[in-house]
């Protein structure tokens, strides 16, 4: 057996720390840190964490942090429930709202039986589809824009479904109440590293959204986490409810997570730009959509995790629902942005939803874009018309498909996926099949208030 205390370790060849290392524990003792969150995250994208005193960082970089896998969503069995976390120096940050005092580091989860990343941990499942990536030639960078609605609380800090503003879509005061509070909320992101882009009130009452740069795939999904976090826990300073439910509110828009990817080469050209291309998308960008499409369905059980996911891929929401692509209108499943420069082009994955697990998403999202270069795939014609007013008949003359409709379609569609399924890998394959599952089936048998309110004095 591997022995896990000599390997994946945070070390310097000559035994030492490394100098990322390091420099975090420089940084802990400049700053007086007391206590470090170990953060990781469950199959369902859960963020978990583990405290410890910022005295124990050196040990943590060193040997790592024991825990008790079989506790965790999707992780282990009990018989085989030791796991170790390994710190990411890269990722230190002081969380804002905790005074400075608190930091926190996100992990990789390693298996204490061989030694090796643990096949269950989400972060190692994108690793694997950036070192794919990495292998053909290509950088993947990707760029999220996660909604998100704002709500007030009861007299018992419990969330209501009560906006605290009457504002619309890139409205100002006084009809949109939260400017403050997203501008802390911006402040807290930068004083962890972000680098906003823009941030504006979103169409329905309460819903917003913040923007942060492109980045590579990793590091993006790693702050999609962290944005998660820091909208939460500074709209609590506000007493206010952050939530990323994809439909928390029926018959408005929901909240989404468009993503925009582009591929770099190694000499750092972006691979999806071609100047004499009706679109300026290469051969590469159109075999990497023309993957993306294929592939929809699968994507759309990971991408669109929740029973609630399929309440906002509906017509009439601003919300996709037809697998096409296009260069203008937003009611495809995919879309090729203006870019301004050739580094800008870019395709954009509209149907995402910020519930999903961003490690999990932005890996199957990547897989399928590769699947379709290694297979030449070619795209189908970008759709210029609204797709929201065709028929049916004319959906079929475009050769146009439809989503999944709820969470048990789409993981049937998973169940079918050889690519998407290789890319989660068999665990977590497995893990989430079974989870996912398992949650239709509790929708399934639930009667809801509106069948009540609908039926008890009709029959």
């Amino acid at each position: 057996m591997t022995d896990e205390n000599t390997t994946n370790r945070e070390v310097a060849p000559d035994g030492g720390l490394s100098s990322a290392a390091q420099d975090v524990i420089d940084e802990i003792e400049e700053n007086d840190v007391d206590f470090l969150r170990l953060q990781f995250t469950d199959i369902l994208g859960t963020v978990k964490n583990v405290a410890v005193p910022a005295t124990q960082a050196e040990k943590a970089f060193a040997e790592g942090i024991y825990f008790d896998g079989s506790s965790i969503e999707g992780f282990v069995r009990i018989q085989e429930s030791d796991m170790r976390l390994k710190p990411d120096p890269e990722t230190f940050a002081i969380l804002p709202w905790r005074d400075g005092r608190s930091a926190r580091l996100i992990c990789d989860v390693i298996n204490t039986s061989t030694g090796k990343p643990f096949e269950g941990d989400p972060r190692y499942v994108l690793k694997k589809a950036i070192a794919r990536a990495e292998e053909m030639g290509f950088k993947v960078n990707a760029a999220p824009e996660p909604e998100f609605f704002l709500f007030e609380e009861d007299e018992e800090g419990r969330a209501t479904t009560k906006t605290n503003d009457a504002g619309g879509y890139f409205d100002l005061a006084p009809k949109d109440l939260a400017s403050d509070v997203r501008r802390d909320i911006i402040y807290g992101l930068e004083q962890m590293d972000f680098e906003i882009e823009a941030s504006h009130h979103e169409v329905a009452q309460g819903q917003h959204e913040i923007n942060f740069e492109y980045d590579d795939a990793l590091t993006t999904a790693d702050n999609v986490g962290t944005f998660r976090t820091v909208v939460r826990a500074i709209a609590a300073q506000h007493d206010l409810h952050a939530t990323f439910m994809p439909k928390p509110i029926a018959r408005i828009n929901g909240s989404g997570m468009h993503t925009h990817f582009s591929l770099f080469t190694e000499d750092g050209e972006n691979a999806f730009h071609d100047e004499d291309d009706e679109f300026n998308l290469s051969d590469t960008a159109h075999s990497f959509l023309a993957g993306v499409l294929e592939h929809a369905p699968a994507i759309t059980a990971i991408a669109n995790p929740t029973v609630n996911s399929y309440k906002r891929l509906v017509p009439g929401y601003e919300a996709p629902v037809y697998v096409a692509w296009s260069d203008r209108n937003r009611s495809a499943l995919v879309r090729k942005p203006a870019a301004r420069v050739p580094a800008a082009s870019r395709v954009e994955l509209r149907s995402p939803d910020p519930s999903c697990n961003p490690y999990l998403a932005l890996a199957v999202i990547i897989e399928a874009g590769l699947d379709g270069i290694k297979k030449g795939l070619d795209a189908p014609d970008p759709v210029r018309e609204n797709i929201y007013e065709f028929d049916e008949k004319k959906r079929e003359e475009y050769g146009i498909e439809t989503l999944p409709g709820n969470l048990g379609e789409a993981v049937s569609a998973l169940e079918e996926d050889e690519v998407v399924r290789g890319a989660l890998g068999e665990h977590v394959s497995e893990k989430f099949i079974e989870a996912k599952t398992q949650e239709y089936d509790e929708f399934r048998v639930d009667v809801s208030d509106w069948e009540l309110d609908r039926y008890l004095e009709t029959f």
